[in-house]
């Protein structure tokens, strides 16, 4: 038996149990994990208010870990690797993981309603014989988890554990949305809309890209000073203006910047940053995930002027293929992951991870399992 946090039902605080964890099945892998963090994601499916419930159900998708076991047909992963459990998958076959352009894997995408594993449909862990459902194919509040092979990112033994885990799902969306996506140049401004963890991601990769201006844009003002810590050199309030984000990002930057990335999911941010790029050659690109019925205006003049607005999922890196090298950029101190770790909790304190994000206080809290 192996302890995991479970969430019995929406928004009530997890409760450490005795869990058993099933021997992995064809294309499985048990991972112990040793280090996991907490993302915006966990706490929205656990309050559970705008999608399906699943539950009884343990969360938990940014985490490190150390191969245990392997099941039948796995080969690329054996005992004592080091390991990220990654949200979303690659299975390396379907068009496509085929394809350059795409990380958006058909076997393996992200899928929220689902808490069972695809070989048999079945749950890995369970209390009494009773299942204990899955979440984004990681579950990784638990001493011990079980994961499709695709969902795995083999990385450097030597990266360690309680720093790179944070790549698994929130920075490498952020970061990948700037360098891989967006694509600024040496020189260039950049809007970041949303500084939060992911926000903060994206302007880290435009530091690193060498933006020569990075300007935040988030309707709480307290978060500028934190946020110059990642490189953004300005701040706009949209509150602070009587009229619209994006007149007054384009005035500041005499026409509009070069790059916006969009980490909030609110629909009038997405068309603020689409309209304040430049003419002729400024790119948008979207992160965060709008609500259901939302809809995005603009006027078609705004892309015949050669606006180009894009989307990103996961920051474009395929995560078994791509996300070694980003760790090696980490272990080579071109990027700064400790910045983003604000908080640590043992594994028992868990719920005042929850707390921490619920405040707002928390970029990312870190749960050590062994503690």
């Amino acid at each position: 038996m192996d302890a995991a946090a479970v969430a019995w039902e929406a928004g009530k605080p997890l409760v450490i149990e005795e869990v058993e964890v099933s021997p992995p099945q064809k294309d499985e892998v048990r991972v112990k994990i040793l280090f996991t963090s907490l993302c915006h994601t966990d706490v929205y499916f656990w309050e559970a208010k705008g999608q399906t419930p699943v539950f009884p159900r343990i969360l938990g998708h940014e985490a490190g870990g150390i191969v245990e076991s392997v099941g039948e047909g796995v080969t690329d992963l054996k005992p004592g690797d080091h390991v990220l459990p990654v949200f979303t998958g690659e299975c390396k076959e379907c068009p496509h993981c085929l394809s350059e352009e795409s990380n958006m894997c058909d076997l393996l995408r992200i899928n929220t309603d689902r808490g069972v594993m695809l070989h048999d449909g079945k749950a890995r862990f369970s209390i009494d014989g009773k299942p204990i459902y899955h979440f984004l194919g990681t579950s990784t509040f638990s001493e011990y988890t079980v994961v499709h092979i695709g969902c795995l990112a083999k990385i450097s033994p030597e990266a360690p554990l309680d720093k790179v885990c944070i790549m698994s799902c929130g920075f490498s969306t952020g970061f990948g949305a700037t360098v891989n996506v967006a694509k600024p140049k040496k020189g260039h401004t950049v809007a970041i809309f949303g500084l939060g963890a992911v926000g903060l991601a994206a302007a880290e990769g435009a530091r690193v890209s060498g933006a020569s201006r990075i300007i935040g844009v988030d309707l709480v003002s307290s978060r500028f000073e934190q946020a110059k810590k990642f490189g953004v050199t300005e701040f706009v309030n949209p509150k602070d203006h009587n009229r619209p984000v994006q007149e007054v990002i384009v005035e500041m930057t005499n026409g509009g910047v070069d790059r916006s990335v969009e980490c909030t999911g609110n629909i009038q941010a997405m068309i603020s940053a689409f309209e304040c790029v430049h003419d002729g050659w400024g790119v948008a690109v979207l992160v965060g995930v709008p609500s259901k019925d939302d809809a995005f205006k603009t006027h078609p003049v705004n892309f015949l002027n050669e606006r180009t607005l894009k989307g990103t999922f996961f920051g474009n890196y395929k995560p078994r293929t791509d996300l070694p090298s980003v760790v090696e950029r980490y272990m080579n101190k071109e990027i700064e992951l400790e910045k983003f770790i604000t908080h640590e909790v043992s594994f028992n304190d868990i719920n005042k991870a929850f707390e921490y994000m619920l405040k707002g206080v928390s970029l990312r809290c870190i749960i050590r399992m062994d503690a």
